[in-house]
């Protein structure tokens, strides 16, 4: 008994020892090296929403992490027991952005044994990092939701102990096959393997390659762009448990005699996959313990196969969108006792909807038999589907009068979708306290509209073509009363008669989506859709409005652009910063009175209409995904300021024939597919107002276009910074303005620097700028870019070109930037840049430069990044010493308290308005949005000033 008390008591002072040892367990080196890997990423919890499922609780962990505690102790970091070392790591969720770098700290950590990266957003990461297949212990790792692109590195076949591997959601991340069978040939652990959405295109064997992973239990691979053949190798892999190879159109599925006798297959989804013959094999049969079968749009036919009745473990079943064809399969579903998830959508079923017949499935949530053919009316009476909460019937034959059964008999239904049928009469008066979303457009419905209806969070009411339509509670319509929609996120009300339309008081703090089509509504939108801040679709569509007014909605993602073309007065239209994703309808850009359209930083796609307005003055297309080729009718439009068509897929050479718009000002075709050289016209008045020139990051090639360089009147002119004259600018209701007081202010903007976005607090001056780089353009610098003395930024990096830097350069005493990087220079730095005393960044690097660099005044500020790459270089900042037979200026250096970096070219340049209305009326340039600089032209001279337009708004 005493050794028995004895070994007991050793055994607590081990555990004590070793509880005490657990209190301080992280190795110094581990700890130092999470506080270091931390520097290197920013938090930034705000990309998370309350709509996200997964991160909906997403948490910035790595702010928790402090050098005074022990890192075992910090929020996602695991430790082993008894050696201390970091063998977990956990940041999913935590809103990082930024870059894994080659020689990160991170992978210090060589004891890890799960790593997640979860749902955060390495973007700055072309290359997937490779170091990762140091982890030799790994057994877990999870890097979905990451924004990695490249070619998934071969070292990812070196973690041999993998168990779990989840890459999906990595759009711009490719496998080579090379590099796939070697993982799968050495992690012979592996029984979860997540690849959705990354890219397996380029692997030619397919399918075969997982036949030998006999530990598989999960393998998904949706939307791949994996092919070849789907056997009963895989079908019938013995711990197979849930395989997902949605959305992989090269798949055929190939299994005549499936014979699987020990498989425990329970989740399949063979969505959008290719199935020989049109059908569901009969071999399938055998999956009896199934309890998930998706085959969406798989162009199956005939009648739904009667042997589904043998999966009587199934509690999911969606056919949607095939075609499918008979009658309604009720004997069939009705074996299916377990089914909580029942879809039919979009095939050819037809006949009387006979949902009586599934009163036996007492567990289903979800019926889904919507975009069929059923026709004749629902049944009176019906029992069962206690637990449903989704009843989506629309867009059928469905008739007669909508039962009362659907508002009041189902306890737990949220969802309700009868609309696009051809039910008629009344709308009876429903209790369901839990119903959400209703939707009844589409039908023939009258009488009074339940005033219940009203706190719901989805609605959608229609009339139709019928003589007694809905008609609304009084006291929702009374001018005198402010009706509170709390919870009302969507409302589509379709041929309704909306009376008082323009009085309505209505408010709705959550709405999202508005409809409000086929109503005859006259005059201009009221003040109370304009105060909807939370709008994001507005469809107006067929009325007889006469103006939209100023759009508030930041967040508005839809539109119908082809909605405006009915407005033949409309002279101004702003739908910039949004989401549409239409294509430009030619009858917007050709309307006979517009002057302004804004329509950059949305996903437009197609091709650029082939006929714009005469009498536009500015056309931003920026950021948005147009191809094709530029439209030459551009140039007759004789008043156009300001033109941007930059961060498209513009591809054809450059639109030489613009040189006849003698107004323009601005001129932005950047980060294009723009290719071949650049040829003049002869002319003598090419681009004389042009005072930003941006055709960077396309594919020109040839000499630089001097003839056009020679050319740029506007950019010779240096003008005071005082004088007095009109000018005039279009307010918020499309109305000119002469002579309107502007009030100085400070805002922030969003410039390029290397390449890369930034925030800065003050705007930079940049307002005449020419920017070539990232271009193939070859041979000198012409001399008569010195001629240009109102430059304030000139980029010419990464092209081509040679020769010698001209001392021209030293006449630009405006200059702020000069980038002459990732050329093929030659000779000396020439003395006269040291006159450029605004000069806040400067890039001569990787060119071939020698001899002494320049010293005084403004030039001494620049540190070394500014020359490196130059082997023939020396002097300060350099360590590299000239020779003493070298004369060198000596000037007292000083120390640049602020710099905008390198390669830096406008991004936001925005708005630009001008007119010529006789001598003495000037111009200036505006941007819309946020306020932002404006130039003003005061009897010729110019002032710089910090301003705030309103908005531009549409103007009927």
């Amino acid at each position: 008994m005493v050794v028995v008390r004895m070994v007991v008591c050793v055994h607590m002072l081990v555990l004590f020892h070793f509880a005490c040892l657990s209190s301080q367990l992280c190795p110094p080196e581990e700890r130092s090296a999470l506080l270091h890997f931390k520097t290197q990423l920013i938090t930034n919890i705000t990309v998370y929403d309350n709509e996200d499922e997964v991160c909906r609780h997403g948490y910035p962990k790595m702010r928790m992490w402090d050098t005074g505690t022990d890192c075992c102790s910090w929020m996602g970091v695991m430790c082993h027991s008894v050696s201390g070392h970091v063998i977990g790591l956990d940041l999913s969720c935590s809103g990082l952005e930024g870059k894994i770098h080659l020689n990160s700290t991170l992978f210090h950590l060589t004891h890890l044994h799960t790593l997640s990266f979860a749902y955060n957003y390495f973007l700055g990461n072309d290359q997937f990092p490779s170091q990762l297949g140091s982890f030799v212990s790994l057994t877990h790792l999870n890097l979905s939701y990451c924004g990695f692109e490249g070619e998934i590195p071969s070292q990812i076949s070196h973690l041999s102990k993998l168990q779990s591997l989840d890459l999906s959601f990595n759009y711009g991340l490719g496998w080579k096959e090379i590099t796939l069978k070697r993982l799968l040939q050495n992690a012979t652990a592996l029984h979860e393997i997540v690849l959705d959405y990354t890219d397996m295109y380029s692997i030619t064997s397919s399918l075969s390659n997982w036949s030998f992973s006999l530990s598989l239990d999960t393998l998904s691979l949706v939307d791949t762009g994996i092919r070849g053949h789907l056997t009963s190798h895989i079908l019938c892999l013995p711990n197979l448990h849930k395989l997902n190879l949605f959305g992989n159109e090269d798949i055929q599925v190939h299994v005549p005699n499936l014979n699987c006798s020990t498989s425990l297959l329970s989740v399949l989804d063979l969505s959008f996959c290719q199935f020989p013959g049109s059908q569901i094999p009969s071999s399938f049969s055998n999956h009896t313990h199934l309890t998930s079968l998706a085959l969406v749009e798989n162009e199956l036919n005939g009648s739904i196969p009667s042997f589904l009745s043998n999966f009587q473990h199934l509690t999911h079943l969606d056919l949607s969108y095939n075609t499918f064809s008979g009658q309604f399969p009720n004997v069939l579903l009705g074996q299916l006792t377990k089914l909580q998830t029942l879809s039919l959508r979009g095939n050819r079923l037809r006949g009387k909807l006979l949902l009586s017949s599934l009163a036996n499935l007492t567990q289903i949530s979800r019926l889904d038999c919507s975009h069929n053919k059923f026709q004749g009316p629902l049944p009176n009476k019906i029992t069962g589907f206690s637990n449903l909460t989704k009843l989506l019937l629309n867009d059928n034959l469905l008739n007669e009068t909508i039962p009362s059964w659907c508002f009041s008999l189902l306890p737990l239904l949220t969802s309700l979708d009868l609309s696009n049928n051809q039910f008629i009469g009344h709308i009876s008066a429903f209790s369901s306290y839990s119903l959400q979303v209703l939707r009844l457009c589409g039908n023939k419905l009258q009488g009074n509209v339940p005033e219940s209806m009203f706190n719901l969070t989805e609605l959608c009411l229609s009339s139709g073509n019928w003589s007694d339509s809905l008609q609304f509670p009084q006291n929702l319509e009374a001018s005198n009363v402010s009706y509170k929609f709390i919870e009302l996120v969507s409302l589509q009300l379709v041929e309704i008669d909306l009376t008082n339309f323009s009085k309505i008081l209505w408010k709705f703090p959550k709405l999202e989506t508005l409809e409000l089509s086929e109503n005859k509504l006259e005059g201009r939108v009221p003040k109370w859709i304009h105060d909807i801040h939370s709008l994001e679709f507005l469809k107006l569509s067929y009325n007889q409005l006469s103006s939209i007014g100023q759009f508030p909605w930041h967040d508005l993602h839809y539109l119908p652009i082809s909605f405006i073309c009915n407005a033949t007065s409309l002279e101004i239209v702003n739908l910039s910063h949004n989401k549409f994703t239409s294509t430009i309808p030619h009858c917007l850009a050709n309307l006979s009175k517009l002057i302004v359209l804004d329509l950059q930083m949305n996903k437009l796609h197609g091709t650029l209409p082939s006929i714009f307005a005469r009498g536009l003055i500015t056309l931003n297309l920026n950021g948005n995904q147009l191809e094709g080729h530029l439209p030459k009718s551009l140039c007759n439009c004789t008043n156009l300021v300001d033109l941007n068509l930059g961060d498209n897929e513009i591809e054809d050479t450059f639109p030489h024939w613009l040189q006849s718009l003698q107004y323009l000002e601005i001129l932005v075709l950047r980060s294009n597919k723009l290719y071949g050289p650049i040829v003049s016209l002869k002319s003598k008045d090419m681009f004389p107002n042009l005072i930003i020139f941006d055709i960077s990051s396309n594919n020109f090639s040839g000499q630089l276009p001097k003839a056009y360089i020679k050319s740029f009147q506007a950019m010779k002119i240096v003008v005071g910074a005082e004088g007095q004259s009109s000018f005039y600018y279009i307010n918020s209701y499309g109305e000119y303005v002469i002579g309107t007081i502007l009030l100085e202010y400070d805002d922030s903007v969003t410039e390029t620097m290397k390449g890369i976005r930034s925030n800065f607090e003050k705007i930079p001056n940049i307002l005449v700028s020419i920017d070539l780089s990232s271009n193939r353009f070859e041979g000198e610098i012409p001399d008569d870019i010195g001629e240009l003395r109102a430059l304030e930024n000139l980029n010419l990096s990464n092209n081509k070109l040679v020769g010698h830097i001209p001392r021209s350069l030293g006449n630009l005493t405006n200059l702020e930037s000069l980038d002459l990087s990732s050329n093929m220079l030659t000779g000396e730095i020439p003395t006269e840049l040291t006159n450029l005393n605004f000069l806040e960044a400067l890039n001569l690097s990787q060119n071939q430069l020698v001899g002494p660099i320049p010293r005084g005044k403004q030039i001494d500020t620049f540190l070394n990044n500014s020359y490196e790459g130059n082997m023939g270089l020396c002097g300060f900042p350099l360590s590299i010493q000239c020779n003493n037979n070298v004369p060198q200026q000596q000037y007292p250096s000083s120390e640049a308290e602020d710099k905008f970096g390198f390669g830096w070219k406008p991004v936001a340049i925005g708005y630009a308005c001008g007119m010529v209305f006789g001598i003495g009326l000037g111009w200036f340039v505006f941007w819309l949005g946020k306020p932002q600089w404006l130039v003003i032209i005061f009897d010729g001279k110019w002032i710089k000033r910090r301003a705030r337009i309103t908005l531009f708004s549409f103007g009927f």
